[in-house]
């Protein structure tokens, strides 16, 4: 059994951001489930980017056994009303366990796309790291062209802090810095591309007692799949090539990465 840790199943199935789900996006998105379920792939996190969006994917968590949610403000959604937007998502995260909350995010730093607010995006990553803290929730967290910036955050709540380095992309010794502070490290089918050997050395290089498997769908598909939709069923494409990464079976990393999973986001399923 495979847990796909990061999904935007509700970007899947509409062509416009921040809009609400309407009842042909749930028939969709239920057909994306079923098909992942066959290829081995049982449970989704999905994860929210904005107010709007999170709240698709609470009502997304709600109506599927096998869904859970992750609720937050992307650093590139960051606008100049966030703090309205983010307590807003504080609310839901009160009743984190009827709305099936399980993480804070996706925050952090993004300084590739332009233009940014750094100062904006530093303010919200700290926010969401204290309504973690403060509801035992772990923090996904996404890191672009901010290395130095995000680690300064995260170094100052990393005692307490849990979490999850999304669509990791930066170095061997950064990989192994964080895991040494206790946390975990996304991998996605992005690993399977050709000029991205440096991805798989920190591959070999972690413990896959670190590993996290993740899609984020609709975006980054493996490399067989380039130029198309990505989907939580392409997640055992690209374990195989993990698994030999890391001189393990499939399914021994389905299961380690399964329990991984269940540790971080302390999953319970019915």
């Amino acid at each position: 059994m495979f847990i796909d840790t990061h999904c935007h199943l509700n970007m899947m199935v509409k062509k416009d951001f921040d809009t609400p789900l309407v009842e042909r996006h749930f028939e969709q998105i239920a057909q994306i489930l079923q098909n992942a379920k066959k290829a081995g792939v049982e449970y989704v996190i999905n994860i929210g980017t904005s107010w709007q969006e999170s709240l698709n994917s609470i009502k997304i968590a709600k109506k599927f056994n096998n869904v859970f949610a992750v609720t937050g403000i992307h650093p590139c959604d960051c606008s100049d009303v966030w703090l309205n937007d983010a307590k807003k998502i504080e609310q839901w995260v009160i009743d984190k366990q009827e709305n099936k909350i399980v993480g804070i995010g996706e925050t952090g730093l993004d300084f590739f796309h332009k233009p940014f607010f750094k100062q904006r995006q530093v303010d919200a990553f700290k926010f969401h790291i204290e309504l973690a803290l403060q509801n035992d929730l772990p923090v996904v967290i996404h890191m672009r062209d901010a290395t130095d910036e995000t680690l300064k955050v995260v170094v100052e709540y990393k005692k307490d802090l849990k979490g999850v380095f999304h669509c990791f992309s930066s170095t061997k010794d950064i990989a192994e810095q964080i895991t040494s502070w206790g946390f975990y490290i996304g991998i996605g089918g992005y690993v399977t591309y050709p000029k991205n050997e440096s991805l798989r050395e920190v591959v070999k290089a972690i413990s896959t007692e670190f590993i996290l498997l993740e899609t984020d769908a609709p975006f980054l598909p493996p490399q067989q799949f380039r130029g198309k939709q990505n989907s939580p069923e392409y997640i055992p494409l690209f374990a195989d090539l993990v698994a030999k990464l890391k001189n393990v079976s499939l399914d021994e990393l389905a299961e380690i990465t399964t329990d991984n999973a269940k540790k971080l986001f302390a999953l319970k399923f019915k």
